[in-house]
Formats: structure tokens, C-alpha cells, sequence
């Protein structure tokens, strides 16, 4: 197992995240169902949270406390006219809660609200979680990939989730840089 390593980057992606390291190579580290994707979920039950392919997988038997997408609501007011268009395709309540769109579940037989940046940290510390238990070491320092069309405030919003999840965030960047770095590395280093 790796040990060199000092942080991770993680694809923080709509549908689906995740981790990748640097150890002289890049590399996507698989969660331990095996993929190297990760669904990008966070359920609530009666007894539990769960977050990722576990949470993915109680949409039809707990659709209203199952939230994904939640990228697509940070960094916008409650009445901007995305979040209103959207929050008509979820099947969990979004609500505004001093002018923001937060997320409404039942949690441990509780009413909860969250930011859309805590459902995100919920995500980035899954990420993290998976990438520790690869490396075999505690991280805290990382990279993050976003939508290239994410605007300042987008931007901030991933910052903020990241500090919510004990996170020190070097860079937010684009994921389609993100991408493009790891295919000119792992070229040059093939040559």
C-alpha cells in the first residue's frame, strides 16, 4: 500500500465522485465494493446515514429522504429560477431557509434540514474515508474537481462543504482539468 502520500483529489461529480492519489502515479482508488466511482447519495433512515452506494440504493424504498444532485443547488438563492425548476424533479423536499435551498428529512424519526454544502461534506468525507482506508493513513489535504461551467460562487460553496467535512482545500478546479492532467501525466510517465 501506498504511504507517500500527502493529500488526494477527489472528482466531486453531480451523479457520481471520486478519489484519486498521486504516488508517482495517478491512480483511482476503488471503494470497498469494488468501484471506482462512488454515487454521489447521502440517505437518512430511522437509525442510520448512509453515503454513497449504500444511500444510491434506498431511492425507491426511502425516495424522500435519499437526496442526490445536490451540487446543482449550492451557491443559489431559494428563488433563483434553476432551483425552483429543479426542485420540482426531486422527490425530496427542498424548503428556503433564509433565502437558500435546504434539504428536509426525516432523520432518527426527526424533521432535519441541511445545506446543500453539509450534503456535500457528507460526500467529500465518504471520499476521504475511501482514500484513507487505501493509503492506510489519516488525509486532510485535497483537490478538488468541479463542473468547469461553476461560477465564484459554486466555487466558494465547495470550499465551504470542504471545511464543514475537516477538509483544508488546497484548489477547487475543473474536472475536465482534473482529467486532462492525469492523462498528460500518466503519458509522460508511459514514455
Amino acid at each position: 500500500m501506498p504511504n507517500k502520500c500527502r493529500g488526494i483529489g477527489i472528482d466531486l461529480g453531480t451523479t457520481y465522485s471520486a478519489s484519486v492519489f498521486y504516488d508517482g502515479k495517478i491512480e483511482i482508488i476503488a471503494n470497498k465494493e469494488g468501484n471506482q466511482k462512488t454515487s454521489s447519495y447521502v440517505a437518512f433512515t430511522d437509525t442510520k446515514r448512509l453515503i454513497g452506494d449504500a444511500a444510491k440504493n434506498q431511492i425507491n424504498s426511502n425516495p424522500y429522504n435519499t437526496v442526490f444532485n445536490a451540487q446543482r443547488l449550492i451557491g443559489h438563492k431559494f428563488d433563483d429560477s434553476i432551483i425552483q425548476s429543479d426542485i420540482n424533479y426531486y422527490p425530496f423536499k427542498v424548503v428556503n431557509k433564509d433565502g437558500k435551498p435546504n434539504i428536509q428529512v426525516e432523520y432518527k424519526k426527526e424533521t432535519k434540514l441541511f445545506t446543500a454544502e453539509e450534503i456535500l461534506a457528507m460526500i467529500l468525507s465518504k471520499m476521504q474515508e475511501i482514500a484513507q482506508a487505501y493509503i492506510g493513513k489519516k488525509l486532510s489535504e485535497v483537490v478538488i474537481g468541479v463542473p468547469a461551467y461553476f461560477n465564484y460562487s459554486q466555487r466558494q460553496a465547495i470550499n465551504n462543504a470542504g471545511a464543514i467535512a475537516g477538509l483544508n482545500v488546497l484548489r477547487i478546479i475543473n474536472g475536465s482539468t482534473l482529467a486532462g492532467m492525469a492523462y498528460g501525466f500518466h503519458n509522460k510517465v508511459s514514455k
